[in-house]
């Protein structure tokens, strides 16, 4: 990357959302993990045991709750502003076959070498645009961070839960999740 300083006064250009999308149709960034955010091409975590497990575990719990209500995407883009592709994301039913959806009722980010990024880059991005709720689970600290009250400057509510809690997501509160059972 350039550092802006030593081109000043020029600056550099943001990948705009609908230019990202032509290049992914056109092929350009077969094989590589990466996501759009805030214009810029981020190369994803390589995927661990330690990234992996808590994503199926989770899938695993809501997928049967939500049945016939509601579309739980793993690992899937998310036209949120740019294009992130958060771990799961709870969105409307629908076919998206066309075009990823641009709405969530939950997005889930599980970190593990990624907490900095998922904190502080992504849940402004998602609050932005207008997503509801934002679950973190922080793999190290055994916590699930709960995101919610989405505006422009971020998410006003913050809550913190850990073994022994149960979660309930907020736009389906039958639809519930205890954290051990995600982080053991």
């Amino acid at each position: 990357m350039i550092e802006p300083a030593l081109i000043h006064p020029e600056k550099t250009r943001p990948l705009r959302r609908a230019e990202y999308d032509r290049l992914v149709t056109m092929g350009v960034f077969e094989g590589e993990r990466i996501e759009l955010l805030y214009g810029t091409l981020v190369a994803m975590s390589p995927r661990d045991p330690g990234h992996t497990d808590p994503i199926s575990k989770l899938n695993m719990l809501l997928v049967p709750q939500l049945v016939g209500r509601a579309v739980v995407r793993v690992q899937s883009p998310l036209v949120a502003r740019d294009e992130p592709e958060p771990d799961l994301a709870i969105v409307a039913l629908g076919e998206y076959r066309a075009a990823h959806p641009d709405r969530a009722h939950l997005v889930i980010e599980v970190a593990v070498s990624s907490l900095r990024k998922d904190r502080h880059v992504k849940a402004p991005l998602y609050a932005r645009s207008g997503v509801l709720e934002y679950w973190l689970v922080d793999v190290g600290a055994g916590r699930i961070e709960v995101y919610r009250e989405p505006s422009p400057d971020g998410y006003r509510q913050l809550s913190s839960h850990g073994a022994g809690e149960e979660l309930r997501v907020e736009a389906f509160p039958d639809v519930t999740v205890r954290v051990d059972e995600v982080l053991g």
